[in-house]
């Protein structure tokens, strides 16, 4: 049995050679995936708790010992999946520096409120992550990587602000982020708030705190 895929911090996954060249479509690439997906429904399906390693075999459509050649158990399967995950995420709003700060505001609230992460199923996969990130360390470095990055994006919005409500752009970032995950986790279990709700509250509150609604 060959070892898992070494656990890396968020950082250290966005410069290793899978996150910064094109997918490979080796056959070990393309197992890995199905992996991948099929802890990913098991989650949402069942949650990650009454997932198994024989639930996630079987959605891969391999046994339990194959797929232990690829991964050491679940664990592992959860810490990769979500580092790969970050980065995506990570790609993706750093990509909106290129724009405006104002527009900025608008890209980051329809990222989080009105793209394909932000269906009800994927808001509960992200918690689970996220709840799973209080006892695994690899999951709470990924998560406290993905945070702060945020958090420097948001910052750098705020430093382009024309007045803002704070005197500090990094805490207008905290307070911004934190109003972020806060409404994301609204949305899942609070029926009295929609996503279409949720964006319209982010993008007004960070505007107003920035001076852009101005």
């Amino acid at each position: 049995m060959t070892s898992s895929p070494a656990k890396t911090s968020l950082r250290d996954s966005a410069t290793t050679p899978q996150a910064a060249t094109p997918r490979r479509d080796t056959r070990g690439e393309k197992r890995r995936r199905r992996i991948y997906k099929s802890l990913h429904d098991c989650i949402i399906s069942k949650g990650y708790v009454k997932t198994t390693l024989a639930d996630i075999a079987e959605g891969a459509g391999m046994s339990a010992s194959h797929l232990l050649y690829y991964f050491n158990g679940k664990e592992a399967i959860l810490e990769q999946y979500f580092a790969n995950v970050a980065v995506r995420f990570l790609e993706r709003i750093e990509a909106f520096a290129l724009h405006p700060a104002e527009q900025q505001v608008q890209l980051l609230a329809d990222f989080w409120f009105k793209g394909e992460t932000s269906t009800r199923r994927e808001i509960g996969f992200m918690l689970e992550c996220f709840g799973n990130a209080v006892n695994d360390d690899i999951l709470r470095i990924t998560k406290a990587d993905f945070d702060s990055r945020c958090k420097a994006h948001l910052a750098s919005i705020f430093a382009c602000a024309p007045q803002l409500l704070l005197a500090d752009a990094r805490d207008s970032a905290e307070i911004a982020y934190s109003m972020m995950i806060g409404l994301r986790s609204a949305v899942y279990f609070d029926d009295d708030i929609s996503l279409e709700r949720a964006h319209t509250l982010f993008t007004e509150t960070v505007n107003r705190m920035s001076g852009f609604s101005a």
